[in-house]
């Protein structure tokens, strides 16, 4: 009993992607707005498997935040080349924990034109 058990849970485990959008979802619903700016945009790897970060800064009842977030999935939401420094942009963030933050999800963006 103990071997199918453990079978079933290693089959229904989350992958980190299922994790980094329910992360991003629960954001999207749940968080507060702040105006931000995006610092740099980067992509690594020379592979296909590229990353791509969106990396931002924005204060929070008089702190301040630098954070980076993997549009990697959300290419077809960001057009990456005209994200650059200086940009003004909205975040969501966590109001229990400010330093959990995004600028964009499949159903909301921060990004301004």
């Amino acid at each position: 009993m103990a071997g199918a058990m453990a079978a079933w849970t290693r089959s229904h485990r989350k992958s980190p992607e299922q994790w980094e959008l329910e992360r991003r979802m629960r954001i999207s619903e749940i968080g507060r707005i702040t105006d931000g700016t995006v610092i740099d945009v980067s992509e690594q790897g020379a592979t296909s498997g590229e990353m791509q970060l969106l990396i931002y800064q924005y204060d929070v009842a008089g702190v301040s935040y630098e954070a980076s977030q993997d549009v990697t999935a959300l290419r077809h939401r960001v057009d990456l080349h005209s994200c650059r420094a200086g940009l003004m942009t909205s975040i969501k963030y966590d109001p229990s924990n400010p330093g959990n933050s995004i600028v964009i999800a499949e159903n909301w963006t921060g990004l301004r034109n």
